[in-house]
C-alpha cells in the first residue's frame, strides 16, 4: 500500500509563491530517488526537480534558480518550493518516487498529482 499525496497547490500570481508537499506512506522517502514533475495541457510530462537517495539534486533549467527541492525524513516527506512563479509554471504536479528492484526494473510510483495556475 504505497500511497503519494500532493498537496499545496492552487492560484497564485506572477511572482508568488507556493510550496508543495507530496506526504508518503508504504515507502520510507530517504530511500528513493524523489522528483517532481509537470504537465500543462497538449504538452508532455517534464521533470522540474528531482533529489537522489544521496541528496543530490538537479533541475530543469527553467525552474534552477527559482525553485527548491527538498526532503523531511522524519515526516516522510519532500517538499517542492517554489519562487517568482511565472504563467509558464502552470501545469498539474506529480510526486514520483522510484528505485531499483533488479538490474531490469525499479520500484516506482506516482502521486495524483496538484494544480498549480499562475494568472493575475
Amino acid at each position: 500500500q504505497v500511497q503519494l499525496v500532493e498537496s499545496g497547490g492552487g492560484l497564485v500570481q506572477p511572482g508568488g509563491s507556493l510550496r508543495l508537499t507530496c506526504a508518503a506512506s508504504g515507502i520510507t522517502v530517504s530511500l528513493y530517488n524523489m522528483g517532481w514533475y509537470r504537465q500543462a495541457p497538449g504538452k508532455q510530462r517534464e521533470l522540474v526537480a528531482q533529489i537522489t537517495s544521496g541528496d543530490s539534486t538537479n533541475y530543469a533549467d527553467s525552474v534552477s534558480d527559482r525553485f527548491t527541492i527538498s526532503r523531511d525524513n522524519a515526516k516522510n516527506t519532500v517538499y517542492l518550493q517554489m519562487n517568482s512563479l511565472k504563467p509558464e509554471d502552470t501545469a498539474v504536479y506529480y510526486c514520483y518516487a522510484v528505485r531499483p528492484r533488479s538490474r531490469w526494473s525499479t520500484y516506482d510510483y506516482w502521486g495524483q498529482g496538484t494544480q498549480v495556475t499562475v494568472s493575475s
